[in-house]
């Protein structure tokens, strides 16, 4: 399990605008925010992932910088993006199970085709959300074990205006004895 203010594990993928997405080498302001999606096959992920692109903007002036990742292959990835309009929002693809697991995503089997008629992965991974801080240690996070429920980032948005004003620290860090 990923513990606030302790170091996430390395995170590295292609994107589909080209060129690797390497949290170690990302520098923002605040945090990035680590989308992890299930796959093209998850209309909820599209619906999602079209919220996220159109609140890109508003994360940037705070000082977050946005990805999308999955275990999808670039072409699926792809799609994803081009059906969620991205122009700002980066997606990254071929994110290995193990690396999902090693973040704390759980993985499921596929049942087929879903109801937009496209055939799930053989394995994928279930949605988590995650703000890593500059220092690449965990500030909050969210895991889902089915593709619904998920934290709203409009909602968000406005917790890290509070966040930042109030330099309101990561939450969940104790880890001893209870």
């Amino acid at each position: 399990m990923l513990t606030p203010r302790q170091a996430v594990p390395d995170l590295a993928v292609e994107t589909v605008a080209g060129g690797t997405f390497d949290l170690a080498s990302e520098n923002p302001e605040f945090a990035t925010l680590v989308v992890f999606y299930r796959g093209l096959h998850c209309p909820i992920c599209a619906t999602y992932l079209k919220e996220l692109e159109r609140l890109t903007p508003e994360f940037e002036k705070r000082g977050v910088k946005t990805v999308a990742i999955s275990s999808d292959n670039e072409d699926r990835a792809r799609q994803m993006a081009e059906k969620v309009g991205a122009s700002t929002l980066r997606f990254g693809y071929g994110l290995p199970l193990s690396k999902a697991k090693d973040w704390g995503l759980f993985i499921s089997t596929s049942r087929g085709s879903t109801s937009i008629g496209i055939d799930e992965p053989a394995l994928f991974s279930e949605p988590g959300v995650f703000l890593v801080r500059p220092d690449n240690t965990l500030y909050f996070s969210a895991i889902q074990t089915m593709p619904f429920s998920r934290p709203h980032f409009q909602e968000m948005v406005g917790a890290l205006d509070f966040v930042q004003k109030s330099d309101y620290p990561a939450r969940g860090e104790y880890t001893g004895a209870v």
